[in-house]
């Protein structure tokens, strides 16, 4: 994918001052600098883990629309529980900075329709992995605790499950956010204790392919992730492309088996890093590879349902935190706009990073994706 492969093992078995360490974090700051994503090499990821999740999801989301109807959790804006395809809208349809990204793209490298796109026909499920706050929070509807299902034969599973693989996701992204940190000049702990707290989310998207697997239908339209960071392991069906800052190409992820795992950016690392750092446009479309992999899969397992997961996590900041531009990168920031502006790199209009809560950005973020009434 032309991607930066960090390996987070050697800062975890290194010095943080020695200069292997040092130099791998630096490699990850300049690489979401430069792509917002990366490819992270941990080994103690276990794609069993992945393997027992991704069959637990398309179990659970082969259930009849009125069981799964039961987790779902409307008044919480969504943030807990289940979420039916149909409702979460793609941003980018109808927000104007969103829309100009597109126009300044090569026209072979622009994603897949939003402007006429409806709401996403995916699914998904938020999962908290979560530390409890010492202190009441001032936005309970973002922290509530999970939801279980009540299906037999799903119950049983679901907690051990999803804590065991939202964990290794979890503790994966803790870590690059230091390593991120790290690199960028800041201190180690600088991301990590502002997200010690954060509502961080297992959040696994399911897409029916016996209903959805037309070619170049579009299962989450061009958007980016209102979070602080977003970590994938391997799905089983191809179809999510991303766009490397640096040259506006679309890539098609292809995350190598074992112990690797994808990370965007989002839009809190943007606006904490006033810009330095741009939040990653992404989409989940069928390709020929889907198809190709649709076929394959009915063929060697004819006893699995025809359901596209993602093995999703959203590391978020924590939701009291106050979102301030730090000084020094948004200066580092400016610098980089315009030495790209003169290399010919037109970014488009400036974005203003005005303080606020985490939470409000969150509430802010959802209202336009139809989630949160306004």
């Amino acid at each position: 994918m032309d991607l930066p492969v960090i390996d987070l093992d050697i800062f975890l078995h290194n010095p943080q001052d020695s200069p292997q360490v040092q130099a791998e974090c630096k490699r990850a700051a300049e690489g979401l600098i430069a792509y917002g994503a990366l490819v992270l090499h941990d080994s103690r990821v276990s794609e069993d883990d992945n393997a027992t999740f991704l069959d637990l999801l398309e179990d659970y989301f082969a259930q009849p629309e009125a069981t799964l109807k039961r987790d779902e959790r409307p008044e919480l804006s969504y943030q807990i529980g289940v979420t039916l395809e149909n409702t979460e809208k793609p941003k980018c349809a109808v927000d104007e900075p969103c829309l100009d990204v597109i126009a300044r793209l090569e026209p072979a490298e622009r994603p897949l329709d939003v402007a006429g796109h409806a709401p996403d026909p995916k699914c998904r499920f938020f999962w908290r992995v979560v530390e409890k706050p010492p202190y009441e929070t001032q936005f309970p509807g973002l922290n509530a605790p999970n939801v279980t299902p009540e299906a037999p034969g799903i119950r049983e599973r679901w907690t051990p499950v999803m804590d065991q693989w939202g964990s290794s996701m979890k503790n994966a992204v803790s870590n690059l956010a230091e390593m991120a940190a790290i690199g960028l000049g800041l201190p180690a702990e600088t991301f990590r204790d502002a997200g010690r707290y954060g509502p961080h989310l297992l959040a696994p998207t399911a897409s029916d392919l016996s209903k959805y697997g037309a070619k170049d239908t579009v299962l989450a339209g061009f958007h980016t992730d209102l979070n602080f960071l977003t970590i994938h392991g391997r799905s089983r069906y191809p179809g999510l492309n991303i766009w490397a800052r640096n040259t506006g190409r679309r890539i098609a992820v292809k995350i190598p088996e074992g112990n690797y795992l994808l990370v965007q950016a989002g839009k809190q690392l943007e606006h904490l890093t006033g810009g330095l750092v741009k939040a990653g446009y992404h989409e989940v479309v069928v390709n020929q590879a889907t198809i190709e992999t649709i076929e394959r899969r009915k063929v060697e397992r004819p006893d699995r349902p025809l359901v596209r997961i993602s093995s999703t996590f959203f590391w978020h900041l924590s939701s009291d935190f106050d979102l301030v531009p730090i000084p020094k990168l948004v200066e580092e920031a400016r610098r980089l706009r315009a030495e790209g502006f003169d290399l010919g790199r037109d970014e488009g209009r400036d974005v203003e990073y005005a303080p606020m809560k985490v939470g409000q950005q969150v509430q802010s973020e959802l209202k336009h994706i139809a989630l949160m009434a306004s």
